[in-house]
C-alpha cells in the first residue's frame, strides 16, 4: 500500500482503478491499510478508489478541526478534477465525510459511514490519551474490535507511537474536541444525499444506537448490521462489508 502512494502538490494519496470514484477517509487512529479489503475489491468492479492521507498532524493547531479536514477533502476532489464522488468514512473519517456532504453536497453522490463520530460525544473523547502505557493502549486498541486478535502488534504500535508523540497527542485531543463541537444532529435531517450506514453490532466506541440515530435523522439512508463486529467493519469482516457496500451501490445505480 505504502509503495503505491502518490505525492502531488500538497496531497499524498493512493489511487487504484478506473470508473466511478470512491474516496475513502480514514479515522484518527486508523491508517490507509485499514481499507485494504475495499481497495482489493472495488477496482475490478468498475470503481476508482482514492484514499487521501488526511493532514491530521501537519496543520497548525488553530486549524486542526473537522471543518478544515472537510475543506481539505474538497480541495483534493477539485485537484483531481472529479465531478461527483462516493465518500466512505470510518470513525473520524465518517464525521469528515458527513461535514463535507453538508458543506459541499454538490460533490457527493453517495455517502457510506461506518462507526462514524458526529452524534455521539464519547466517540473519541475518552479513548486514547495516556502516554507511555503500552498495556493500556493495547487494551484500548483491542476494545475497538469484537475480536481482540484483529488489533495486531503493528496496529497497537502505531497507536502507541502516535500518543507517545507530544505534538500528535495535542493534535489528537484538538481533533477529538472539534469532533464533539461538530455535533451533526441538527444538520442531518437537511442532508438529502443517499447514505449507506454499515455498523458493527458490537461496536463499543460508537454503540449500535448511534447507527439507529443516524438512520432516523438522515432522510435517505439504509442501515446494515454486521454481527460479531466492533468499530471497524471493513477490517473485521471485509468480505461482508464489501458485499453490503457493493449491493447498495447497485441498488442505487451508482
Amino acid at each position: 500500500m505504502k509503495n503505491n502512494l502518490r505525492k502531488e502538490g500538497k496531497f499524498t494519496y493512493l489511487e487504484i482503478g478506473e470508473g466511478t470514484p470512491i474516496v475513502i477517509l480514514h479515522g484518527l487512529m486508523g491508517g490507509l491499510s485499514n481499507f485494504d479489503g475495499v481497495v482489493d475489491f472495488f477496482p475490478s468492479k468498475g470503481y476508482k478508489v482514492l484514499i487521501p492521507e488526511l493532514p491530521l498532524y501537519s496543520m497548525s493547531l488553530l486549524k486542526t478541526s473537522v471543518g478544515t479536514f472537510a475543506k481539505y477533502l474538497k480541495e483534493f476532489v477539485d485537484f483531481k478534477g472529479l465531478d461527483e464522488v462516493i465518500l466512505l468514512g470510518n470513525s473520524l473519517g465518517g464525521h469528515i465525510a458527513l461535514v463535507t456532504t453538508k458543506l459541499y453536497p454538490e460533490i457527493v453522490k453517495g455517502l457510506v459511514i461506518t462507526g462514524s463520530s458526529g452524534l455521539y460525544e464519547n466517540a473519541m473523547g475518552e479513548s486514547y490519551p495516556r502516554r507511555g502505557d503500552y498495556e493500556f493502549i493495547k487494551k484500548k486498541a483491542q476494545n475497538v474490535f469484537y475480536d481482540p486478535e484483529v488489533a495486531t502488534k503493528e496496529i497497537v504500535d502505531d497507536v502507541y507511537n502516535t500518543v507517545s508523540d507530544r505534538n500528535k497527542l495535542v493534535k489528537t485531543l484538538a481533533i477529538a474536541k472539534s469532533a464533539i463541537r461538530h455535533n451533526m444532529a441538527k444538520d442531518l435531517p437537511k442532508m438529502k444525499t443517499p447514505t449507506c450506514i454499515i455498523w458493527g453490532k458490537n461496536d463499543n466506541v460508537t454503540p449500535p444506537e448511534v447507527a439507529e440515530d443516524f438512520h432516523r435523522l438522515l432522510p435517505d439512508s439504509d442501515l446494515y448490521w454486521v454481527d460479531k463486529c466492533g468499530h471497524a467493519a471493513m477490517m473485521e469482516h471485509p468480505d461482508l462489508f464489501n458485499e453490503l457496500f457493493f449491493d447498495w451501490l447497485q441498488k442505487r445505480n451508482f
